[in-house]
């Protein structure tokens, strides 16, 4: 039986690929077989990217992107491919955060993360669903949502506003493409242990939020590579509008 999760020869583009899950995501996709374009906005970081898939006898580049500017992004995605050939597998990866009371979240402040967050996965996945028609090729989008676009936390306010909307997001673009052969999902992870986070999860407050998690864990990153899969590949063929959460029962808990 053929290999529903491989990604032979597909041309896959992961934004925010710079570091942390971007970077893994692009490892996973590549390991599957996929080449692989990264995208962000800083070059020499995204080169790290590059050779470390190069490394592993993958094809991969990199372009500059900033999605929270239509002409960055239908510039990134003509540079890809035209040294790749059309894109199939998007990982609408790029995110920024903040931890900021409510109150005191200033306007530049809720500007940088809805644009990144909400404005930015939207902007990306109209080009990618724009290029995909055209071609005629069909293909997945995989929008990387999060735990709190389905529960709230404090001190994340436009944060957890931007990822419920991508959720919301997902559903509707799911529902207009699909006519296409495009299909939109949305990949929720709870928490993930990263080099970023160590110092709080070291906390007593992060010690504390661990022991709501129901599996009493933070995930690794290794965690998210079947999900990620199921999403991109054959795997999910039938598979569009859905949302799938990788928390440890974080969600069912009410925690």
């Amino acid at each position: 039986m053929a290999d529903l999760f491989g990604l032979s020869a597909r041309h896959a583009l992961v934004t925010g690929a710079s570091s942390g899950l971007g970077r893994h995501f692009a490892g996973v996709l590549a390991a599957a077989g996929a080449k692989v374009t990264v995208a962000a906005r800083r070059e020499a970081a995204l080169a790290e990217t590059v050779a470390s898939i190069r490394d592993h006898g993958t094809q991969a580049q990199a372009v500059r992107m900033d999605v929270t500017s239509a002409s960055s992004v239908e510039q990134a995605f003509a540079d890809a491919e035209a040294q790749l050939g059309p894109v199939a597998i998007v990982i609408n990866n790029a995110g920024v955060t903040m931890t900021r009371a409510a109150l005191d979240v200033a306007e530049n402040d809720w500007d940088s993360v809805i644009g990144t967050n909400l404005k930015g996965a939207w902007l990306v996945a109209q080009h990618a669903a724009r290029r995909m028609i055209h071609h005629e090729t069909g293909g997945s989008i995989v929008n990387i949502a999060s735990i709190l676009g389905l529960r709230v936390a404090g001190g994340v306010t436009p944060y957890a506003i931007s990822k419920a909307g991508v959720v919301q997001m997902t559903k509707a673009l799911a529902l207009e493409w699909a006519r296409h052969r495009i299909r939109v999902n949305a990949l929720a992870p709870g928490y993930i242990e990263t080099d970023l986070n160590d110092a709080f999860f070291g906390s007593d407050a992060g010690k504390a939020l661990i022991r709501r998690i129901p599996q009493r864990r933070l995930g690794e990153a290794r965690e998210l590579d079947g999900p990620l899969l199921l999403l991109a590949s054959d795997a999910g063929s039938y598979m569009t509008g859905g949302v799938i959460a990788v928390d440890g029962g974080h969600l069912v808990s009410g925690l």
